[in-house]
């Protein structure tokens, strides 16, 4: 298992940017989203998961961090480290990066492991779980990410 797992580089696409010149805020979850497809579908939880096998992935909660602006002529990979996984959610940290290696934003999300028959959160296939598992065990080698468990907030400072 590759500790992270990269995702093939992506382009930016023109109807991406918005009217501030630069890439809109909604297209740095679709480039994230784009590579979590390509790490699930090394897991085995991919498109074909849920056509055959009735299970996919949903988002529960998500946390993007925009660190610098995105333009069109870039070309970007993201990153997916699995941080932590129960029997029916993974927890996940994505760094999207130029391929000149500059961060351009983080993410950070807990997904379900959705019985889409219900739908209803159930727990990975023992085969699925496998896989997850050592995943989590290639990517526990990795020091947690400094961005990783955040919180928003307003910082005050002292009057």
């Amino acid at each position: 298992m590759p500790a992270p797992f990269v995702s093939s580089v992506m382009e930016i696409e023109k109807g991406w940017i918005d009217y501030n010149g630069h890439l809109n805020m909604a297209y740095y979850n679709v480039l994230f989203d784009r590579c979590s497809d390509e790490a699930l579908d090394l897991l085995g939880m991919g498109a074909d998961y849920a056509r055959d096998r009735r299970f996919t992935i949903y988002t529960a909660e998500v946390h993007v961090c925009y660190v610098q602006e995105l333009h069109l002529d870039h070309r970007v990979t993201a990153s997916f480290q699995l941080l932590d996984h129960d029997d029916k959610r993974v927890r996940v940290y994505q760094e999207l990066r130029h391929v000149d290696g500059w961060l351009a934003a983080t993410s950070e999300y807990l997904a379900l492991h959705v019985d889409m028959n219900g739908p209803k959160v159930a727990p990975f296939p023992g085969d699925v779980l496998a896989k997850v598992e050592a995943m989590r065990s290639a990517h526990a080698a990795l020091p947690m990410p400094e961005r990783a468990g955040r919180s928003i907030g307003i910082r005050r400072k002292p009057v």
